[in-house]
Formats: C-alpha cells, structure tokens, sequence
C-alpha cells in the first residue's frame, strides 16, 4: 500500500514558478512509476510529467521546456515555470507499480490534489 500526501500549489501570475511536491509513504523499493497530472475546471484529468523506474522522463508537449519532474528519496516534485493561464487547475500526483504511460491517467495511487492558479 502507498500514500500520496501533496503539498505546494498556490497563486501565481503568468511567467511566473511554482513548485508541488508528493510526500511517498509506503514500500516502493520494488520500482514504482511516478507522475504528475493536471485537471483544468470541466476537463478530464491529463498526464503532464512521469518518471519510469529506470529515471526516464516523459513530458506533455504543452510542457515541455517549462515542467521538470525529480524526485528524492522520500518525495516527488513538479517544477513549473514560466506557468500559462491555461495552466491552471488541479495537480494530482500518482504512483504505480506496473503501469508507466502518460495517458490515460490509469495508475492505481494518487494524491489529494494540489490547486494552482495563474493568472494573465
């Protein structure tokens, strides 16, 4: 069993950074998928960064160049900058021990969510 725990988000104005991050708290040493997805008000939730258990990186195209995904031992991170309106919306952390693609949004384990707001 894992547990996702978000923390960060907020306010910002366009061109501006925000970090989020996911406290991981459960056995993940068998190699976990991580990633990070975001739900805009009355859209489906779409991916936006994974990391694979070998550390490869895939990007939505809205975001690549402005997101970076990272991790340490204990938590999962999403770095945004030079954040859009359109990037507004719930940010959703996810784990999964076997399944490892951007979309559908199909891991078993998620966070809370995260509120981000920019503003133009």
């Amino acid at each position: 069993q894992v547990r996702l725990v978000q923390s960060g988000g907020g306010s910002v104005q366009a061109g501006g950074s925000l970090t989020v991050s996911c406290a991981v708290y459960g056995d993940t040493s068998g190699g976990y998928c991580m990633g990070w997805f975001h739900q805009a008000p009355g859209k489906e939730r779409a991916g936006v960064a994974i990391i694979d258990y070998d550390d490869t990186r895939t990007y939505a195209d809205s975001v690549k160049g402005r997101f970076t995904i990272f991790q340490d031992r204990t938590r999962l991170y999403l770095r945004m900058n030079s954040l859009k309106p359109e990037d507004s919306g719930m940010y959703y952390c996810a784990a999964d021990p076997a399944y490892c693609s951007i979309s559908p949004p199909a891991f078993l384990y998620w966070g809370q969510g995260t509120q981000v707001n920019v503003s133009s």
